[in-house]
């Protein structure tokens, strides 16, 4: 089962931990990588709207919460259970942030 990982966080939140928790949450990103997961970091975005056939678009995110959209995976795990042992201590979950685990459906 393949689980889309939404990782939110605030940079604020990332510079102020010591380089040494910085380097040890982002080991962790890179078990995911030789795991052949999909880890990257994102920029900011546009959200896209075509309810009626024309597109418009709005900076930033569908919905503004109080962190910003800082990354993404896809990740491959057995279960639920699986998938958050496996992002538990990735940046975004370690550093102030959060995860938003979603099956990805087939």
């Amino acid at each position: 089962m393949r689980f889309l990982c939404l990782a939110y966080g605030d940079e604020r939140d990332w510079v102020a931990l010591s380089k040494e928790e910085q380097d040890e949450v982002l080991a962790q990103d890179e078990v995911l990588r030789r795991r052949g997961d999909l880890v990257a970091a994102v920029g900011e975005g546009v959200t896209v709207r075509a309810w009626d056939g024309t597109p418009s678009t709005t900076a930033g995110p569908i919905q503004a919460g109080d962190l910003p959209l800082a990354g993404f995976s896809v990740v491959e795990a057995r279960d639920l259970d699986e998938a958050i042992e496996l992002t538990k201590d990735t940046p975004c979950a370690r550093a102030r942030g959060a995860v938003e685990l979603r099956p990805l459906l087939d």
